[in-house]
């Protein structure tokens, strides 16, 4: 849901980047989940400030509490999800698929997605190389979660 960035202010809020389409769920939740571990942290409040989003933990009352959570992930449970419509999905279930052309060729494991101002990006880590796919209807030609796969179709420049 979000990437906590930092501490803010003296009263223990984390200011958080925001990673889904949907920031008014925070408006519906009561727990949330953090970092690896996905330790439980009730949700006292929280304020939307274009991309970011300012939040109060229970028991995060002072800003050397809040930075002890910077860069750590925010997570949901599952069934607490939106269901996306076909053709779309959550990142978790992009990051780990191996990526592959349309002839064959394999490129490697999709490691991180960059959300940017037109259209995210997959972060490709091969062998000895990384690589920038853009998630977009021209490259990205199929998503086989099953299989774990992605299949591309490279514009001319992309490898």
């Amino acid at each position: 849901m979000a990437k906590i960035l930092s501490a803010f202010g003296t009263s223990g809020l984390v200011k958080a980047e925001i990673l889904t389409d949907f920031p008014q769920r925070f408006s519906h939740l009561q727990v949330v989940y953090v970092g690896e571990e996905h330790l439980p942290f009730s949700l006292k409040g929280f304020r939307l400030r274009g991309a970011q989003v300012l939040l109060q933990f229970q028991g995060v009352n002072a800003p050397e509490e809040a930075a002890k959570l910077r860069g750590k992930y925010i997570y949901i449970p599952l069934e607490k999800a939106i269901t996306l419509t076909a053709g779309h999905y959550y990142v978790y279930q992009i990051i780990g698929l191996e990526v592959e052309t349309t002839a064959g060729e394999r490129l490697g494991v999709i490691d991180q997605v960059l959300t940017t101002g037109a259209n995210d990006v997959y972060v490709v880590k091969g062998h000895s190389h990384e690589l920038l796919i853009p998630a977009i209807a021209q490259v990205v030609k199929e998503v086989d979660l099953r299989r774990g796969k992605m299949i591309i179709e490279p514009i001319e420049g992309l490898l």
